[in-house]
């Protein structure tokens, strides 16, 4: 039964009431404000109209206030006592409550919770009564609930956080708000119990070899009366294939096994299909049904390589077997307000990941354990998730009782929660701990012990020993050789871009900064030979759209504080020294966004192509980062409103299975290479290309090409005297491209945007509302051709594209919810040129 109806807010100043009196089920709340559950306290307040958007402007600082009040929720719902049996017991669970909470019933407390991760359950089989019940729930400010705690210690974006088990990134991050929610996030439900209960089941494939799979199912129990007999009915089964077995329940448990002949495999979406089973187990006593399991499963192994057979150094996911390159970037919260954010933007957002080519997603350790939605659709979408746990830039107090209670009971639920998802490769201690303490420490900015060390390095790896040993653990992001940030062992995260830190470095040293424009080029991405590269990133201006919708009239213009007030990142001379070494600083919010998102894309493809040109020594690459949580400016690569940037267009070229790419810096010579994924041998013509601005074709080389499945080979190199014919290098386009359409075409400029002389195009638009496509073609070389629509959830077929005079490009559009678009608005520009 779900209790997700009816509830009502109010607030009120700590203090003011006796708790007792708002629990009384006499209590009137007539003139409360009708809430919505799921949901959060903000949201319902926007909605009602009673605080404006916090994210227009600067409104998220008008509604503080919010945050300082204690927030009630009440509710009423009607039971029928008499049919519950005398062996029958109810309970009441939330799923999620954000974060300090008091839960009463009918005016009687059942308990308090601190911790926003996990569920909370309660017996309230006495509490309940005949006919009307009323439900309250009190949630305490976090200033007030955290004000006594200690603060003398290192942590990033404020040191309260780290004593709330509650999204960290909630306090305010370098992309996003300081905004404090409270409220019932997750849904509210009464289960009726009898006798016993499934406590938790774990499926897992023990064995996977000579076409034949062995599958284990560990089904534990909650006994509510001794000495009752249980069994367990369990069915697995997909399309093809169905195995069913019943097994007697012994002291709460009971194993069992299956083996199954030509499995159908669970792969990443680039290597195969993501086949699920579904699995099923039914609880009885004596023929009666107790409680009943339903999930999805896949039948895979995943492992680390972490040495290859010559005993280097590796950090090689291995799926199935077969060694596989990582492709895809970091996923943070999807919303400042997550308890009201529908399901469809989780499928939205994993559905462009996947065309993007990315088979991997790594939930980062400042935010949540994601929903369940996340996990299901990376499940049947074939995208590998690392998960961390969430723990993020910080010093935690594993030296308190009580908090590392609370942590070990968060640590149980999710694991118990999450490790049936075939989608989940690898868990994660946390988020830059290990390496920022050494850091600061070195610094001498860290005068205490690694406080967190006993939770990544004891309590979480014991406890995954015993409820999933099936997956690999890291202790934390990044780790491993003789600096946490090592080139050379573990995984790294490339800040040299954008922050300009000063690598490799080594335990002890001071880690410096070079903040100028060559200290944070994306052309420093090229001396990273890492094994495994978890974060590499850099700003780009969210789209127009996002920005005129969120902008007060008359402050979108290039140097407006409320422009600037969308850039959460302290240090917005990165942005401007990457521009400025690559396109030259803006001179207006055109420009602004052209060149902060022509920076960020030519900037992740470098990146992106260097790390696949290094496989197998560097085995996976995940960009900083793919959404955001709020309407700004920052590393991602879609916007809040799922408008993608010029970088995610880009990358689903860059993310290819097979790729053509050009390892090239100015006045170097030119190094052709292929990249391929796929598992089998390619054999093709790739055609080198070179074309002046004016659509004359100065050079062309065919090169056929043989190469290996899950390969990466050099087939050639040429000098710039050679390709350019006598040609400036400023005045001429590269292009590679498959003759058999194997691969998509790449372009490649000899010279930064800046010095490039391109002419100044006229483009030619037809548009097809009917069929919601685009015609373009242009007089000389476009170069960053964008269509903008003035709408969310816009999506086109592609975007961001260089096109030369002699092609004429169909471009299709859709919206992400099905919808039909009018294209009345449609606009399309060049960098170089308008329609």
């Amino acid at each position: 039964m779900l209790i997700n109806k009816n509830w009502k807010i109010q607030h009120f100043d700590v203090g003011q009431v006796r708790d007792l009196t708002i629990a009384d089920p006499n209590y009137i709340d007539h003139f409360w404000i009708p809430a919505k559950v799921p949901g959060d306290v903000h949201s319902i307040l926007r909605e009602k109209k009673l605080i404006d958007d916090p994210f227009f402007g600067y409104n998220d600082l008008k509604s503080k206030w919010v945050e300082e009040k204690v927030w009630w929720y009440r509710t009423e719902f009607t039971f029928d006592k008499n049919n519950l049996d005398k062996d029958e017991r109810l309970e009441l669970i939330f799923e999620g409550l954000d974060t300090f909470a008091t839960v009463y019933l009918n005016g009687v407390e059942l308990g308090t919770t601190e911790n926003m991760f996990i569920s909370h359950t309660f017996d309230v089989t006495r509490e309940i009564v005949d006919g009307r019940n009323v439900l309250a729930v009190k949630f305490n400010p976090v200033s007030y609930q955290l004000k006594e705690k200690e603060k003398n210690y290192w942590a990033g974006f404020g040191k309260d956080r780290i004593w709330a088990r509650k999204a960290q990134y909630h306090f305010g991050w370098d992309w996003g708000p300081q905004i404090l929610t409270v409220g019932i996030w997750k849904e509210v439900r009464l289960e009726k119990r009898k006798i016993a209960k499934i406590e938790s089941v774990y499926a897992r494939t023990l064995d996977l070899k000579d076409s034949r799979a062995v599958v284990q199912i560990d089904i534990y129990t909650k006994n509510f009366v001794k000495g009752k007999s249980l069994q367990a009915e369990v069915t697995l089964k997909d399309r093809e294939q169905q195995f069913f077995q019943t097994v007697n329940i012994d002291q709460n448990r009971a194993t069992l096994t299956f083996n199954i002949d030509n499995p159908n495999l669970w792969w990443t979406h680039d290597l195969g299909e993501p086949n699920l089973y579904q699995l099923s187990v039914v609880l009885k006593w004596e023929g009666e049904v107790l409680d009943t399991y339903q999930t999805e499963i896949g039948i895979r192994t995943v492992e680390v390589m972490k040495r290859d057979r010559e005993g280097n150094p590796r950090f090689t996911f291995v799926l199935n077997g077969v060694e596989i390159f990582a492709k895809g970037a970091n996923w943070i919260p999807i919303d400042s307000f997550l308890g009201s954010v529908p399901e469809s933007r989780y499928r939205h957002l994993i559905q462009l990941a996947k065309e993007a080519n990315m088979n991997m997603l790594r939930v980062w350790g400042g935010g949540i354990y994601e929903k369940d939605i996340f996990y299901q659709e990376c499940n049947r979408q074939g995208i590998l998730v690392w998960q961390d746990f969430m723990f993020a830039c910080a010093l935690y107090p594993d030296y308190n009782r009580n908090y590392m209670e609370n942590v070990r009971e968060e640590v149980i639920s999710v694991i118990k929660r999450l490790r049936n998802h075939p989608c989940i490769a690898l868990w994660c201690g946390n988020n830059e701990n290990d390496w920022l303490y050494e850091v600061e420490h070195a610094a001498g900015k860290i005068h205490t012990p690694f406080y967190g060390e006993k939770i990544y390095h004891e309590l979480i790896p014991e406890l995954l020993e015993e409820l999933d040993p099936s997956r690999p653990y890291w202790p934390s992001s990044p780790y491993g050789g003789n600096d946490h940030n090592s080139q050379e062992e573990g995984d790294r995260h490339n800040w040299q871009v954008w922050h300009g830190n000063v690598e490799p470095r080594k335990f002890g040293q001071n880690l410096g900064q070079n903040i100028s424009v060559e200290g944070v080029s994306f052309r420093n991405y090229k001396k990273d030979r890492t094994r495994f590269c978890s974060e590499f990133g850099m700003h780009a201006s969210a789209n127009r759209y996002t920005l005129e919708k969120n902008l007060p009239e008359g402050t979108f213009y290039w140097g407006s504080d409320e422009l600037a007030y969308r850039n959460k990142d302290f240090h917005h001379e990165k942005g401007l020294l990457l521009m400025e070494g690559y396109t030259g600083i803006p001179k207006n919010v055109e420009e602004y966004m052209n060149y902060s998102m022509l920076t960020q894309a030519e900037g992740l493809k470098y990146g992106m192509e260097h790390y696949r040109r290094n496989k197998p020594q560097t085995s996976g690459a995940l960009i900083w980062q793919l959404n955001d949580c709020w309407p700004g400016t920052s590393w991602s690569m879609i916007d809040y409103y799922l408008l993608p940037k010029a970088s995610y267009y880009y990358s689903k070229k860059f993310n290819a299975p097979l790729l053509y790419t050009l390892e090239h810096d100015p006045g170097d010579d030119l190094h052709l290479w292929v990249v391929n994924d796929r598992l089998e041998d390619v054999k093709d013509t790739l055609v080198f290309e070179v074309f002046r601005f004016n659509g004359e074709l100065v050079y062309s080389k065919e090169f056929l090409i043989h190469v290996k499945g899950n390969a990466s080979v050099q087939i050639a190199s040429l000098t710039e005297a050679e390709v350019l014919q006598g040609n400036p290098a400023e005045q001429v386009v590269v292009r590679l491209k498959s003759l058999n359409k194997k691969a998509e075409e790449n372009y490649y400029y000899l010279r930064n945007h800046k010095d490039l002389q391109l002419p100044k195009a006229k483009l030619q638009v037809k548009v097809m509302p009917e069929k919601q496509e685009v015609e373009i073609w242009t007089d000389c070389f476009a170069r960053f051709v964008k269509l903008e629509l003035p709408a969310e959830k816009i999506i086109f077929s592609d975007n961001f594209f260089d096109l030369l005079p002699s092609e004429r490009k169909i471009i299709k559009i859709r919206h992400l919810d099905g919808k039909t678009i009018s294209l009345d608005g449609l606009s399309v520009s060049a960098i170089n040129g308008s329609a």
